[in-house]
């Protein structure tokens, strides 16, 4: 299983507004995210997890199976970005939604900008929204008056510098937890956002969506989870993560 770009599909309530999604090479479920991928149409090459929310006849579904134990060091989407780097795929596209439980939403956000997948070009369909991992730069092909933020992701990111949005930066610094790059807007059809150092995760939403699946309820609940984060999982002496992990 081998080629230029993968789908990895999570677990969690099935995504909602996603719209058709972009081809790819190679598509694998992490753990329940199998079912999702069934409900999408797709054809599924590998899931992987330990397959406590995948049901058997979507996990019979799919071309190969890669079961780990429920004791595991690594969620279910950590298994199916390194099952991708193994097959040798440059790029990924995240499917995932913010339904289900907030931590896990977020874990998958982090988790997809983590430096471990550095060497990865990844990007996110997460419900109606669109959202890129940058650590050099991406060009956004937009609506005029989408809503775009940039939130840093592990640490300050510097040299920020934006064309085609309506409050544009230049070599700016953007750190975690500040309101400098959330909500901006789509001033042109396309724009660009330039990282000379650090990560960025840049979310983009259609003004039109609906309030529930917007921008604006996207980055409250990302906000809102942070206090949560730290607390998720229940682990066990040895570290190891316990409990339904849904990828």
């Amino acid at each position: 299983m081998t080629g230029e770009h993968a789908l990895v599909v999570t677990g969690g309530p099935l995504p909602a507004n996603q719209g058709p999604l972009p081809s790819a090479d190679l598509i694998i479920a992490a753990d329940g995210g199998a079912d999702n991928a069934v409900a999408l149409g797709l054809i599924v090459d590998l899931v992987v997890g330990d397959l406590d929310s995948a049901s058997s006849a979507a996990v019979a579904r799919a071309k190969k199976v890669d079961r780990h134990p429920a004791d595991k060091d690594e969620t279910d989407l950590e298994l199916a970005l390194g099952a991708a780097v193994a097959a040798g795929v440059r790029s990924v596209t995240v499917v995932g939604t913010l339904g289900g439980r907030v931590d896990h939403a977020l874990t998958n956000l982090l988790v997809a900008a983590g430096d471990r997948w550095s060497n990865l070009r990844i990007d996110l369909w997460i419900d109606g929204t669109r959202a890129w991992v940058v650590r050099d730069h991406v060009e956004v092909v937009a609506q005029v008056g989408d809503l775009v933020s940039l939130l840093a992701v592990g640490g300050r990111a510097t040299g920020v510098t934006t064309t085609g949005l309506a409050w544009p930066l230049t070599d700016a610094e953007v750190e975690p937890g500040v309101g400098l790059g959330l909500s901006n807007r789509m001033a042109a059809p396309k724009a660009e956002v330039v990282v000379d150092d650090g990560t960025l995760l840049v979310i983009v939403n259609r003004a039109d969506l609906e309030p529930a699946v917007s921008s604006e309820g996207f980055l409250k609940r990302l906000l809102e989870a942070m206090g949560a984060f730290w607390k998720m999982g229940d682990r066990s002496e040895k570290g190891r993560i316990r409990g339904p992990w849904t990828g």
